[in-house]
């Protein structure tokens, strides 16, 4: 069995502010960093021990070069390193029996979230797909629905694992840590956190019969309101794009990698306009 990890670092345990995922900060961020991978390596453990053999891992937080290679198998893969067409689901094709999404954590808006944002916490205000408000998690499960791959397992905070599960209902959610709000935790230990998700991740790939791949039905209509208008005027310049508010656009295409790629460029340009001038 063929398993793909997009491991993001919010929703790992303990963790509480920006500081503490910033891996510009040279004090706290590297312990949660290591923390972070030893998630992902309890993830690896915990499938294995129910019969994965072969590993793909997505950095998938921040700069996306995060994960330790000393805490991880040496037979694994890993996609290391940012600006990735796919973003946190680069890398995905046919043929994985099985996705995890660890450390994922809140979507924008979500009351007692960790850290709650969708992709970019200074530029989207809202994404909906279908009319269906997601967070990454859910546009991140449709693209590896795209390939018939299942998400099996999810690891974060309690906002997360439950909101995840009001979308896939399938799925193997792992609590890590009840939020306070969106800058403190009430978390269990690092340790303790390691060993639900290790089985977790096991229980997950057990019960894979269960396990149904993620779709939006076509036309697809994706929907991205901005933090500010700047941010919607850049979106607008990209092909495909309408304006359906001062600070809203809209982008419909029948085939759900386009759509995506078409976000990635909306939020990446639309970053771009907060830029001084």
């Amino acid at each position: 069995m063929r398993l793909y990890i997009s491991a993001d670092m919010e929703g790992t345990a303990a963790v509480a502010s920006w500081t503490q995922v910033d891996p510009k900060n040279t004090t706290e961020y590297p312990y949660y960093r290591r923390l972070m991978s030893l998630e992902v390596r309890a993830a690896i453990d915990g499938a294995r021990e129910a019969g994965v053999k072969d590993v793909l891992i997505n950095d998938s937080h921040s700069a996306m070069r995060n994960v330790m290679w000393d805490e991880l198998p040496d037979d694994v893969r890993m996609i290391y390193g940012n600006r990735k067409p796919f973003s946190m689901s680069e890398g995905i094709e046919a043929g994985y029996s099985a996705a995890f999404f660890t450390g994922y954590h809140a979507g924008i808006g979500d009351a007692d979230g960790t850290l709650d944002h969708t992709y970019t916490p200074d530029t989207l205000y809202n994404v909906r797909v279908n009319g269906i408000r997601c967070s990454e998690a859910t546009l991140n499960a449709a693209v590896l629905g795209i390939y018939d791959v299942p998400v099996a397992l999810i690891s974060g905070d309690r906002t997360t694992v439950e909101s995840a599960l009001a979308q896939l209902p399938w799925l193997e959610g792992v609590i890590t840590k009840e939020s306070i709000g969106r800058f403190a935790v009430n978390s269990l230990s690092p340790a303790e956190a390691r060993k639900r998700i290790r089985v977790g991740a096991q229980r997950a790939i057990e019960r894979l019969g269960e396990m149904k791949p993620f779709r939006f039905e076509s036309p697809i209509s994706l929907e991205l309101d901005f933090a500010g208008t700047q941010n919607a005027d850049f979106a607008e310049l990209i092909p495909g794009f309408e304006r359906i508010g001062g600070r809203s656009v809209r982008f419909v295409h029948d085939d759900y990698a386009v759509v995506f790629k078409a976000f990635v460029a909306a939020f990446r340009l639309g970053a771009a306009a907060n830029a001084p001038v």
